[in-house]
This record gives structure tokens, C-alpha cells and sequence, in this order.
């Protein structure tokens, strides 16, 4: 087996063909050797390994989320890593052994319009109708939530993905606020075009919240969010909200969503995520669940398929559109094409993106 200048781990599909194009499109430039060696496979590192025993990886490699670097790949030479993923929470860990970079600009438009398409299914209690169109019921018909300006809407989470969720959602009529730890920050970048609020404030406010944060696994950090969304914070919700979920499961736990909705405190859920969805992918499958998130999850899925709750999901894809395909492939590249010009030794863009 040649010796890798390189590997894409799991690329699948049109994104492999686009790693393709845009390496070809950067040597042509002159901006990666000629003669580099690269490998696009759609096995994760571990699958690779197992099918290769003994060779080496080289000292730069893309992953997606479902890779795991082997315990001796981050000894010796600094390694270099990019996920080629918005989220980093998977390598957050291991950011003082390695360098890390991830995909921050790719899919910003494409989530952004998942949480529209979600908020208008919700906001609309879509399930509801189109079950009413099977007998052309007209007269029993619940009210929808129309979007005017006396509805708040409030992202949690303000970084790039965010702030295009913010502007669509104002964009749709809606009265628009923030809440973010770094508000200080982002309220010198944005100016008067962003209100932030606590987060106290905010669901106390809210008609519609909506999820666009980062997770953070680190107790210690300033922006550790697992379990952010719990049940305890949302019962403080006025009846009927709107929550809407597009970046990570385990920030808002899928049994206090489940209760909520039951106790009509929620009254829309929209979700493109959820709780370790390696495990849920295999309860979604036929596994029996182990764990309480996982079987609200489960129950989720269920009234959302046979269209009985206002509940709106679909398997992590918001970041699928046309555009967001190339995109990613292109950021994946321009990653790689500064580790180059930095001669090996950094990319120009990494982890940590923020003061802790």
C-alpha cells in the first residue's frame, strides 16, 4: 500500500467527488504538490485500520464524526486533524495534542433554512393538517401560529450559524433575540442588529426558542452545555413554545422535551439531532434502548412519523444541501491548503476558536 500524503476518512457519495474536484482545482493553482498522495475512502479510521493492520497514517487526515483516532496516532509528530463537520465536540478533548480544524462556514445557509423549514412545519401544526386533508375535515381545524411580530423568537447560540438563523427568523416577521455567553464579543461584531438577553429572561419571553450552539463537553469550560435545555429550565416556558434543535442531541435531552410535550408546555418540537445518535441509530434500527433520552427519542421519532404530535424530525441533514456539499469540500481543501503554506505545522484557522 502507497504511502498517504493524506486520508479522507468517511467520505461518501457527492462529497468524495468534490474532494476530488477541489484538491485538482488547488494543484492546478499550485497550492498542493503535484505529486501528492491522497486516499478518499468511506470507512472511519478504526474500519480503515482494522482492514489495514500496521499502516501508518500520516501526519494529516480528515474525519467526519463517527472516526476514532487510534491511542498511539498523537504521539511523536504533531498530528493534524480536520473534521470536516461544523460541530468538534467528538476532538474538543484533545486540542492540546494535535492540531484540529473544522468546517465553520459550509453549512451555515443550509442549517440556518432547516430551522425555517422546521419552524413553518410547527408553526403551521403541518401534521395536523395534512391528516385532516385524508377526510377533508375544514371545520375542526386547530389554529396555526401565524408569524407576526408580537411572537419572540429566541437563538441560543449567536456564532455564524446563528446569526443567519437570526436573520431569517426576523426576516419571517418575527420579533428576534439572542443568548449567548459571548455577548460581550459578538455584540461589538453584530452591533445594533442583535438584542441579547439572559438566558432567565429569555424563556420566560419566548415563543419560539431555537438551539444553534456549539457542544461543549468540558465541565470546566465556560461554554459547557450538556443538558443546557433541561427540563427544569423549559417548564419555565410560557405554554405552547416552539423548540426547534439543529446542532447536538445532547444539549437539550430528548425525556424532558418528550414530558413537556406531553404537559403542553411545549407545543411544537422540530429536531435534526439527537442524544449519542451513533447509539440512538441502532435503537432507530430495532435495539432495544438503554437509556431514558434514547426511548423519548424513540417515542419522538414514532409520533412524528405517523404524523399523531406537532413533532417534525429527520436524521442529521441539515447540512445536505446542494451548495453545502460543495461548500464542505471546498473548506475541507482551503484547510489543507493553509497546513501547506504553514509548512506543516498549523492550519490557519483552529481549535480553540474561543477564550475559555
Amino acid at each position: 500500500m502507497p504511502k498517504y500524503d493524506i486520508v479522507h476518512f468517511e467520505a461518501l457519495g457527492e462529497e468524495a467527488k468534490h474532494l476530488e474536484e477541489e484538491t485538482v482545482k488547488e494543484q492546478k493553482k499550485n497550492n498542493l504538490p503535484q505529486d501528492l498522495e491522497y486516499l478518499i475512502t468511506p470507512d472511519t479510521v478504526q474500519d480503515f485500520m482494522e482492514k489495514n493492520p500496521g499502516v501508518a497514517l500520516p501526519d494529516l487526515i480528515t474525519t467526519k464524526t463517527h472516526s476514532r483516532l487510534p491511542e498511539d496516532y498523537l504521539s511523536g509528530t504533531k498530528k493534524s486533524i480536520v473534521t470536516r463537520s461544523a460541530g468538534y465536540d467528538h476532538f474538543e478533548h484533545l486540542v492540546d495534542a494535535a492540531n484540529f480544524a473544522s468546517l465553520r462556514e459550509y453549512c451555515v445557509d443550509a442549517v440556518a433554512q432547516t430551522v425555517i423549514k422546521f419552524l413553518y412545519a410547527a408553526a403551521g401544526v403541518l401534521n395536523h393538517y395534512t391528516e385532516n386533508t385524508r377526510t377533508f375535515e375544514r371545520n375542526k381545524s386547530l389554529s396555526f401560529m401565524e408569524l407576526t411580530s408580537d411572537k419572540v423568537a429566541t437563538v441560543f447560540g449567536v456564532g455564524k450559524i446563528g446569526k443567519k438563523t437570526h436573520d431569517l427568523l426576523a426576516g419571517n416577521g418575527l420579533t428576534v433575540q439572542g443568548v449567548d455567553v459571548r455577548q460581550d464579543e459578538l455584540g461589538s461584531l453584530y452591533g445594533p442588529g442583535v438584542r441579547f438577553v439572559s438566558k432567565e429572561e429569555a424563556i420566560k419571553n419566548s415563543d419560539i426558542v431555537v438551539n444553534t450552539m456549539n457542544l461543549t463537553k468540558i465541565p470546566q469550560s465556560r461554554f459547557f452545555n450538556v443538558g443546557y435545555f433541561s427540563k427544569e429550565y423549559l417548564s419555565q416556558a410560557k405554554p405552547g413554545l416552539i423548540f426547534i434543535n439543529v446542532t447536538r442531541g445532547e444539549i437539550a435531552p430528548e425525556s424532558g422535551l418528550l414530558e413537556l410535550y406531553d404537559k403542553e408546555i411545549i407545543g411544537g418540537i422540530g429536531l435534526d439531532i439527537f442524544t449519542e445518535e451513533n447509539v440512538f441509530a441502532s435503537v432507530v434500527r430495532g435495539q432495544a434502548p438503554e437509556k431514558p433520552d434514547h426511548a423519548a427519542a424513540q417515542e419522538l421519532v414514532e409520533r412524528a412519523s405517523n404524523r399523531s404530535a406537532n413533532i417534525y424530525v429527520q436524521p442529521h441533514q441539515g447540512f445536505n444541501s446542494d451548495v453545502a456539499t460543495v461548500n464542505k469540500a471546498h473548506e475541507a481543501i482551503k484547510h489543507i491548503v493553509s497546513w501547506y503554506k504553514n509548512g506543516k505545522r498549523h492550519f490557519d484557522e483552529q481549535l480553540p476558536y474561543y477564550k475559555s
